[in-house]
């Protein structure tokens, strides 16, 4: 794998996989360096909120073990520096973790510009090329069994050698990140969720409801109420955080026009 920066691939165990309304409980963020050196940190975090015991019976982590546990902002100023600088990289990230970690640094007054990193979705590539989940793929890819699944820092690194797997195992796979954000087609997204995206002409357009296809400045201007329905509605942070910057540069390109 040729990097220029480092890349840090992670996995989030949570009380649940509404990334508005619940937290992290586990993280775990393994840190490749350009030279091939590896940094590993591991957090288990009081989400001070109830686990529900469907969630426990899954990732194994219940309201006991985070008792005494630091919540999340004690740890989120550590994460951050930890990955800023840094590509991601991690399994089904895209529509899961990287939107939890996102709500979880908006909720705490951290400003985590993703617009300018690379983001690697290893179950991306293993769905274009086999279609499985992460179990699966570490027994495709790596031929080992998964023991201790949905625990952060065993899925973290089983991912990691997926990823290194695959890069070895598919010539036509390029090894360059931006070979490879090529190939996964993820290019056009504007927020995570892939409600804003871009056209063929780089112009920022709905990919949802009634104004799919449309520019979101022309919804904007046409339909001033649509952006305070986002604002208002259950969207994720970042999706607002991108619909207010689309609206604060409309702004100000008009008073400049004026």
């Amino acid at each position: 794998m040729i990097l220029t920066r480092p890349i840090v691939f992670f996995d989030i165990e949570s009380t649940g996989l509404n990334i508005i309304k619940d937290r992290i409980v586990q993280i775990s963020l393994l840190k490749i360096h350009p030279d091939g050196k590896e940094e590993i940190q591991n957090y288990t975090i009081n989400p001070e909120m109830s686990i529900p015991a469907e969630v426990v019976a899954i990732h194994g982590i219940s309201d006991e073990d985070v008792k005494g546990k630091p919540v999340f902002k004690d740890v989120a100023k550590e994460i951050f520096q930890f990955i800023q600088q840094a590509d991601l990289g991690g399994f089904n990230l895209l529509k899961f973790d990287v939107p939890m970690l996102l709500e979880e640094f908006i909720r705490v007054g951290i400003d985590f510009d993703i617009a300018n990193i690379h983001i690697i979705d290893v179950q991306s590539i293993f769905h274009k090329m086999e279609q499985r989940t992460l179990s699966a793929a570490y027994k495709f890819y790596c031929d080992k069994e998964l023991v201790n699944a949905h625990n952060a820092e065993v899925d973290t690194i089983a991912t990691f050698e997926v990823f290194k797997a695959q890069l070895n195992r598919y010539e036509n796979l390029k090894k360059d990140l931006q070979g490879i954000i090529d190939f996964l087609g993820t290019n056009n997204r504007v927020d995570l969720e892939g409600r804003i995206v871009k056209n063929d002409k780089g112009e920022e357009i709905f990919n949802f409801g009634k104004h799919k296809g449309k520019k979101v400045t022309q919804v904007f201007e046409n339909e001033p109420s649509y952006y305070n329905w986002m604002i208002d509605g259950e969207f994720s942070g970042y999706t607002k955080k991108i619909i207010q910057r689309i609206k604060l540069n409309m702004l100000k390109n008009k008073f400049s026009g004026d």
